[in-house]
C-alpha cells in the first residue's frame, strides 16, 4: 500500500542522527524546556525570518497560546473558516471566545476574504486564517482587512511550514503563526510538538508565559496559562531534520507536478490543486475535487493506494458547535469542497515511481467510476 504518510519511513533515513538527538537529551538529565528548545526556538525562527518562536506541545495549544497572548477570551469573537480540522475552532472555544464562520475560496479551500468581511462585529478581536493543505490563504486581502477594522490577523500554520507569500514565510505574515510538528505535518517530529513564531517581542515573552501556566516566577502567576511546552526529545529531533527540511518541500512540490501532468485532461469533472502564483505551496497534501470521490476512493485502495478525505463536514455542523445554530446552506464552498474532496499521497519519501503508480491508479479510477456511471 502507498500510504497518504508514512512518517517512519521518513525517520529511517535519518535513523542515526535522530536517535543520536534523542540520546543527548536523556544523557544531559534536562527533560523539560531547556537547551534544546531555547536552540530549536532560535533556528525555527530564522528558518521562518522571524524574530522569535515560542516551542510549545502541539499546534492546538499553540493557537490557545496565541489567542490567550492577544488577550482574547470570554465576549470576543475569533472569524475562522468553515473548512478545516475541528482543533482550528476547538481552539477559539478553548479560551472562551466565540468561533465566526466564514466560507472558503473553492479553488484555495481557503478563507474567502469578502466573506470574512461580512461577519466582522464590534466584538471580532482577530482572524484566525488557515493556510489548508499547504497552500497560503490570501493575506494580502486579510492582512488589509485586518489593519482596516483594527483586529488581529493569526495564521493556523499547522499544515504549511515554509510555504511563502511574495516571498515571505507562513508565520511572518500575520502577528503571530501558531505551527503543528505532529509526526503526518510536512515538518513532523516523532510525537506532539508545535510552535509559535512572531516578530513582536512582547507576545514572544507573554506566549513563554502562557506555556508556563502563565508563571513570571517560581510560583508566581499572573496569566491564564497552562503546560503547554515543547517536549526537549521533541526539539531536538526537529532540530535534526529542520536542515533536510527544503530539500523535502522540493520534493513534495515535483511530486504534485508530476501528478498534475498525469492527470491532465483526464475528466471535466476531476478538478486538479492548482500552484500559488503569487507564493510556495508545499503540499501537505495534494487534494483533488471529484463528485464521486468515495468510488474514486475505493478504486484507489483496490490498487494500493491510499487516499484520505480532509474533511467530510463543515466545522460549524459539527455536534459540538450545535449552540451557535447554523443550518445547511450557509457555507455552500464548504459543504460542496465536504462532499468533493479526496487526498492521495504526494509526501517527500515516496520515490518517482510510487508517484507515477499513485498518478495512473487515479487516472484509471475516475475513468473506471465514470464509465460506470454512463
Amino acid at each position: 500500500m502507498i500510504n497518504l504518510a508514512d512518517p517512519a519511513r521518513e525517520h529511517r533515513q535519518l535513523q542515526g542522527p535522530i536517535e543520536e538527538a534523542a540520546l543527548r537529551v536523556l544523557r544531559s538529565g534536562g527533560y523539560i524546556l531547556g537547551s534544546e528548545v531555547e536552540a530549536f526556538q532560535s533556528e525555527f525562527a530564522a528558518y521562518c525570518g522571524a524574530a522569535a518562536a515560542v516551542g510549545v506541545s502541539n499546534g492546538s495549544d499553540a493557537i490557545v497560546v496565541a489567542l490567550q497572548a492577544l488577550g482574547i477570551g470570554p465576549g470576543d469573537e475569533v472569524i475562522t473558516t468553515a473548512f478545516s480540522y475541528l482543533a482550528t475552532a476547538s481552539a477559539i472555544h478553548r479560551v472562551g471566545a466565540t468561533p465566526v464562520f466564514a466560507d472558503i475560496d473553492l479553488a484555495t479551500f481557503n478563507l474567502d476574504p469578502a466573506r470574512v468581511a461580512e461577519r466582522i462585529t464590534p466584538k471580532t478581536r482577530a482572524i484566525l486564517a488557515v493556510h489548508l493543505f499547504g497552500r497560503v490563504a490570501d493575506t494580502d486581502a486579510l492582512s488589509a482587512l485586518a489593519r482596516d477594522r483594527n483586529i488581529h490577523l493569526v495564521e493556523d500554520v499547522a499544515q504549511a511550514a515554509g510555504a511563502e507569500r511574495h516571498g515571505r514565510r507562513t508565520g511572518t505574515l500575520g502577528v503571530i503563526g501558531c505551527f503543528s510538528f505532529f509526526p503526518a505535518k510536512p515538518l513532523g517530529a516523532a510525537g506532539d510538538g508545535g510552535a509559535c513564531v512572531t516578530n513582536d517581542p512582547t507576545l514572544a515573552d507573554l506566549m513563554k508565559k502562557v506555556r508556563v501556566t502563565g508563571a513570571t516566577a517560581k510560583n508566581v502567576h499572573e496569566l491564564p496559562g497552562g503546560n503547554f511546552r515543547l517536549d526537549p526529545i521533541q526539539a531536538a529531533i526537529l532540530r535534526t531534520k529542520l536542515p533536510h527540511y527544503e530539500a523535502r518541500i522540493a520534493r513534495r512540490r515535483d511530486h504534485a507536478d508530476r501528478l498534475r501532468a498525469a492527470l491532465k485532461g483526464v475528466s471535466a469533472e476531476l478538478v486538479l490543486p492548482a500552484d500559488d502564483p503569487d507564493g510556495r505551496h508545499v503540499y501537505a497534501q495534494f487534494t483533488i475535487r471529484h463528485p464521486r470521490r468515495d468510488a474514486i476512493s475505493a478504486a484507489l485502495r483496490a490498487k494500493g493506494v491510499g487516499s484520505e478525505v480532509y474533511y467530510p463536514m463543515p466545522m460549524p455542523y459539527q455536534k459540538v458547535f450545535a449552540s451557535l445554530g447554523h443550518r445547511p446552506g450557509e457555507f455552500p464552498n464548504a459543504e460542496r469542497a465536504c462532499a468533493e474532496v479526496l487526498s492521495i499521497p504526494v509526501h517527500s519519501e515516496l520515490e518517482v515511481a510510487e508517484v507515477e503508480t499513485v498518478g495512473h491508479a487515479l487516472r484509471d479510477a475516475v475513468r473506471a467510476v465514470e464509465g460506470a456511471s454512463l
